[in-house]
């Protein structure tokens, strides 16, 4: 079969969408074709096998969660600092909540790991990855905090999203205004 690099994507789209619909259980090939509006089939001629479409979804859902360039260019110019820390979290925040299906589905794939091995291996893999990049961008970029502020943001950025994209347990704090918490009590003084 011709490789058809747009369509794979239509394709992982879709995919993500369902798993934002209906969750990992309703994940099949079937539903994403329905989803993506093509013939019955389709998606098992791209993806195979369930394990290919979910390690196909992770890989759009970085892609589509990437931070933009010219955003990071933008911070990258100025002072490592605390508030400059900050921003970087906003922007992370920002990309996660404007791109809410990938996000439910991001989360979806992290509960069914939590039930499938199979699913834990490929999403487990790409977050610990996310995770060390993550770290390693930190310190080339002279920003307060190690590995170990890393991971507690990470903790506190999951249950900040996930309030904010599913019930929220205080609808009236500013998104900004929690970063900016987070922030003063996990960073060293810089």
């Amino acid at each position: 079969m011709v490789r058809n690099d747009e369509r794979r994507q239509s394709l992982a789209d879709a995919g993500i969408s369902v798993l934002a619909d209906e969750g990992a259980r309703g994940l099949t090939h079937r539903a994403v074709d329905a989803h993506a509006g093509v013939p019955a089939g389709t998606t098992s001629n791209y993806f195979r096998t369930r394990d290919a479409l979910l390690q196909a979804l992770v890989g759009r859902i970085g892609e589509r969660l990437a931070p933009d360039p010219e955003v990071l260019t933008r911070l990258g110019r100025r002072k490592p600092s605390r508030r400059l820390y900050a921003d970087y979290l906003r922007d992370i925040v920002r990309r996660l909540t404007r791109e809410h299906d990938v996000t439910l589905a991001l989360f979806e794939l992290r509960l069914e790991a939590a039930r499938r091995p199979e699913v834990e291996e490929v999403i487990g893999a790409w977050l610990r990855e996310g995770f060390a990049g993550d770290v390693a961008f930190n310190t080339a970029a002279g920003l307060p905090g190690g590995a170990r502020e890393v991971v507690l943001f990470h903790y506190a950025i999951d249950g900040l999203l996930l309030d904010r994209i599913t019930t929220s347990i205080d609808r009236g704090t500013s998104t900004d205004a929690v970063i900016d918490a987070l922030v003063t009590a996990l960073l060293p003084d810089a």
